[in-house]
């Protein structure tokens, strides 16, 4: 029985440690990870989800404005005569009152379509940031693989490395090189811990600039995912600038919000026409009251001084000092503007797919060339190596060869990297989401 309570006591206290030992693992962050809490926490994202809520209560508001109003008052009033024997009267009032705006030159009607736009608007502004954030954060994403690719790669070089230098001080001690020879070697390690002292840095500054893009909170146990990338590279030439063009023409939040802008802009203008129309409005109330005075009431029931009112009132513009003419001057003016800025933007637009474009056939180029010269420099490197094991090389010419290598193959992460980012630009323009 002593036994089985044992069990049970173990059992129930492996239940509530789980989910501490649960946590104590630390969150491996992928790509799609690191946009999805960025989008959540990032400050710019956040104001333009608000100032897209607030489009919609103004939209909302703007269709409200159809509707009639109606209000209510209440009034009570004391007056005293001074006489040989003061008097207080009282009167008591209440009020309803509404009015509707029947015509006002399409102006509600203007004020809704000018809210739906701006809507539509604020919606496609907090898309672009949001494409801006994502952006922002797969350049940062990959440079934080990158230096844990590098870092990887210095230490195999160190390791290679001391591993010579311990061939050669076995071959100083049997005298078989010289001194020189010797220190070669040994200075050669230095100088690669030293670019792996660089390299780790360069990692710890790569994931601050990460962590901050997310507005995470620095911590040391911060770690991400190691994709294959090298699945990831796209071998086949960029496709043409005018093709992925007319695709971003219709996926770009950018060149939606310039559309619409170009459309509020001529609802502005009916606007400002609607000034030269006359509006009409339809106002009814109903009213009554009590009076008397020295607490005695002097008028009859609340229904016997009912009193009720309806009416239609037309203001018609006569001579605004210009104001109608102006409006519509300025309001065509803005027009002009709205339709050069949307023109802008899809310069700017196809610009920037052009000179993606270009890198990405340059990077295309320098992968190419890049992975044919480390692997003639890791053969030359494997050759000299061998030659070096059998005394055949002295250390001089032998590092020369392995830095030859070392250049290569740092040439080569570097193209491997541009060249993943520049095909992921391209995806960008196309409208396919960031992702590894």
């Amino acid at each position: 029985m002593k036994t089985k309570t044992i069990t049970y006591v173990a059992i129930a206290a492996l239940w509530l440690l789980m989910p501490v030992a649960l946590m104590a693992q630390e969150k491996v962050w992928t790509l799609t990870d690191c946009i999805n809490y960025a989008l959540q926490e990032n400050i710019s994202v956040r104001k333009a989800d608000v100032n897209t809520n607030i489009g919609q209560i103004n939209l909302e508001q703007a269709k409200y404005n159809r509707l009639p109003n109606l209000s209510s008052s209440i009034g009570q009033n004391y007056s005293w005569q001074h006489s040989n024997s003061d008097t207080a009267n009282t009167s008591t009032s209440l009020s309803l009152n509404s009015g509707i705006t029947l015509f006002n030159g399409f102006e509600l009607r203007n004020n809704i379509k000018k809210a739906e736009i701006n809507y539509e608007a604020l919606k496609y502004d907090s898309e672009q940031t949001k494409e801006s954030v994502s952006l922002s954060l797969l350049s940062a994403y990959l440079e934080v693989l990158f230096a844990q690719e590098n870092i990887t790669t210095c230490e195999n070089q160190v390791n290679a490395t001391a591993q010579e230098l311990d061939l050669a001080g076995e071959r100083l001690r049997l005298g078989a090189i010289a001194t020189s020879d010797f220190l070669q070697v040994k200075a050669q390690l230095a100088s690669e811990k030293q670019t792996l002292a660089g390299a780790i840095n360069n990692l710890a500054i790569s994931k601050v600039t990460l962590m901050q893009l997310m507005e995470l909170p620095i911590t040391d146990s911060f770690t991400i995912t190691n994709p294959n990338l090298d699945s990831l590279i796209n071998i086949v030439i960029a496709p043409a600038a005018a093709d992925v063009y007319q695709i971003a023409l219709g996926v770009k939040p950018e060149v939606k919000s310039a559309f619409l802008a170009t459309e509020e802009s001529q609802v502005n203008l009916a606007l400002a026409k609607g000034g030269y129309y006359p509006s009409i409005s339809m106002n009814a109330g109903i009213s009554t009251g009590l009076s008397g005075y020295d607490k005695i009431i002097v008028t009859g029931p609340l229904t016997d001084r009912l009193s009720t009112s309806v009416g239609i009132t037309a203001s018609i513009p006569i001579f605004s000092k210009w104001a109608n003419k102006s409006s519509v001057s300025t309001a065509k003016a803005n027009i002009a503007i709205a339709q050069l800025n949307e023109i802008n933007v899809k310069n700017q637009l196809r610009k920037s797919i052009e000179q993606a474009c270009l890198d990405a056939s340059s990077a295309y180029i320098e992968y190419d060339a890049a992975v044919l010269s480390y692997e003639s420099a890791d053969e030359s490197y494997k050759v000299a190596a061998e030659k070096y094991k059998q005394g055949l090389m002295n250390s001089v010419d032998f590092l020369m060869v392995k830095n030859t290598m070392i250049s290569a193959e740092s040439n080569l992460l570097q193209a491997k990297y541009q060249l993943i980012f520049s095909n992921k630009i391209i995806d960008f323009y196309r409208g396919v989401p960031l992702s590894l």
